[in-house]
C-alpha cells in the first residue's frame, strides 16, 4: 500500500468541539483551508493509497528522516502561500523538502498581490518562493499553481511552463469531472435565502453589508476566519477601528441577530449551503464550497488571487477593487451565466487528472477506483453543526452524508441530461 503524508491543519475524520479549534487554530486562520484538503485527501483515497495528515510547517510535525522512513509521497495542497505573511510557513516547509528523498507533489499553489498589469510580490518574497520552487523541483517533475497570473510570476523568477502546470484550485474537482449545479432559475426571491460571504477586513465592502442586511432579511452570513469564530464563542472584539458597518462586532445585526454561522469542517459547511438557492461574496472558497454543495454562486474578487482563480474557473465574477457600486445579490444573480462555469468543467479536470498521473498519484476518478472508502468513514463521523447553527446538536455525518449525496446525485443526472 501506498503511504502518503498529505499537508492539512486537520485530519477529516476528526470532530473537534468549536471551542477546541478556536483554543489550537485546527483551521489555520480560514476554514476555506480545510475545503482544498478534504478534496485532495478525498481524492487520493483509493484503496491503495493510505493517507496521513500533518502541518508540516508546525513545530511538532514529523522531521524528514521520519517523513522518508515512514512515507512514499508527500502532496502539499496551498492556496496564497506566496505572501510575505506566509514566509515562516513556506520557509519551514522548504527546509524539510530540501531533507527528503522521496517525491514531493505541491497542488494549487498562487501568489498574493493586487490586481495590476503584472503581478507583484515583494523581493523577499521571491527570494523565499525561488528555493521553494527549487527544492520541489528536486522532487518532482512540476508544480501545480492556481492560474496564469501565478504562472507569470514564477516566469519573472526563472520558472517556465516545462515547471508549472496551471491547474486551477483542487477543491474544484471534488466530485471529478461533474459540477453539480442546480437551475439558478430566473428569479431571486428578495425574502427568501441568501448565503453571503465575506473578507472582514475589505473597508470597501461596509456599504455593501449595510444595504444588503437590511434589503434581504433571509440573509445569512457564512464567516470563515478565526477572529470571527472567537467573536462569536467568546464575543472578543479585537477590532475597534473597523469600520462598524462590518460584522467584526458584537452588536452588528448578522451577529447580534443570529444571521451568522461558522462551519468547522467541509461536511457540514456543504451541507449547510445546499439549503440556499445562491451564494455570493468576497470568499473565493466559500463561493466553490456553495458550487460544490450545487448552489449557484458569485464572486466579488478584491486580489489577484481571487480573480484568477474565478477566472480560471469561470466562476461568474465582478473586480470590487475600484469600486462596489451596484453590488446587490439580486442584480448579481439575474446578470450571471454559469453555463461556461459547467461546460469546461470536464476539461478542467482531466488537466488537474494528467497532473496527477505524471506525479505518480492515482485518484478515486480513475477507471476502477472509488472514494467509497473514504465516504464510508465521513458517514461514521458524527460532526457539531456550524457555530450560529439553530440546531445546536451533533450532526450525523451519515444523515448529512446521505442527503448531500442524494442531492447532488440527482443533480449530476439533470446536469447530463441538459448536456
Amino acid at each position: 500500500m501506498k503511504q502518503v503524508l498529505l499537508r492539512a491543519h486537520r485530519n477529516p475524520f476528526t470532530a473537534p468541539r468549536a471551542d477546541r479549534v478556536l483554543a489550537r487554530n485546527l483551521i489555520g486562520d480560514n476554514v476555506g483551508n480545510l475545503l482544498f484538503s478534504y478534496a485532495v485527501q478525498r481524492t487520493l483515497s483509493t484503496p491503495e493509497t493510505a493517507i496521513q495528515v500533518a502541518r508540516l510547517n508546525h513545530a511538532r510535525t514529523l522531521g524528514p528522516a521520519e517523513i522518508d522512513e515512514r512515507f512514499d509521497h508527500v502532496v502539499i495542497p496551498l492556496a496564497n502561500a506566496f505572501r510575505k505573511r506566509f514566509l515562516p510557513n513556506l520557509d519551514a516547509m522548504t527546509e524539510t523538502i530540501e531533507k527528503l528523498s522521496i517525491p514531493v507533489t505541491v497542488v494549487g499553489v498562487g501568489v498574493q498581490s493586487a490586481v495590476g498589469e503584472r503581478v507583484r510580490a515583494p523581493r523577499q518574497v521571491g527570494e523565499a518562493v525561488t528555493r521553494f520552487m527549487r527544492a520541489v523541483l528536486d522532487h518532482s517533475p512540476s508544480i501545480g499553481v492556481r492560474g496564469e497570473w501565478t504562472a507569470e510570476y514564477l516566469q519573472g523568477l526563472g520558472f517556465g511552463p516545462e515547471h508549472v502546470d496551471v491547474i486551477g484550485c483542487p477543491s474544484m474537482f471534488l466530485h471529478g469531472d461533474t459540477l453539480p449545479l442546480r437551475d439558478p432559475g430566473r428569479r431571486l426571491d428578495p425574502a427568501g435565502p441568501i448565503a453571503f460571504n465575506l473578507s472582514p477586513y475589505l473597508d470597501r465592502m461596509a456599504p455593501v453589508v449595510e444595504d444588503q442586511v437590511a434589503r434581504y432579511p433571509g440573509l445569512v452570513y457564512f464567516a470563515q476566519d478565526i477572529r470571527t469564530l472567537a467573536l462569536l464563542l467568546e464575543g472578543r472584539d479585537d477590532r475597534p477601528d473597523a469600520d462598524p458597518r462590518l460584522p467584526v462586532h458584537r452588536d452588528h445585526p448578522l451577529i447580534a441577530d443570529g444571521r451568522t454561522r461558522f462551519p468547522l469542517d467541509a461536511t457540514t459547511w456543504l451541507e449547510a449551503l445546499a439549503r440556499f438557492p445562491f451564494s455570493f461574496g468576497t470568499r473565493i472558497h466559500g463561493n466553490i464550497a456553495a458550487l460544490l454543495a450545487g448552489t449557484p454562486a458569485y464572486v466579488l474578487t478584491h486580489d489577484a488571487r481571487t480573480l484568477e482563480l474565478a477566472r480560471y474557473h469561470e466562476i461568474p465574477h465582478r473586480r470590487i477593487d475600484v469600486d462596489v457600486d451596484g453590488v446587490d445579490a439580486a442584480t448579481l444573480h439575474a446578470a450571471a451565466d454559469w453555463q461556461p462555469l459547467v461546460d469546461g468543467h470536464a476539461e478542467r479536470f482531466g488537466r488537474y487528472s494528467d497532473f496527477l498521473h505524471r506525479h505518480g498519484l492515482r485518484h478515486v476518478f480513475d477507471p476502477g477506483e472509488s472514494a467509497a472508502t473514504f465516504d464510508r468513514r465521513i458517514a461514521r463521523k458524527s460532526f457539531p453543526p456550524p457555530v450560529g447553527e439553530p440546531e445546536a446538536t451533533p450532526v450525523g455525518a451519515r444523515r448529512v452524508s446521505d442527503r448531500l449525496q442524494g442531492r447532488l446525485r440527482r443533480l449530476v443526472r439533470a446536469v447530463r441530461t441538459r448536456g
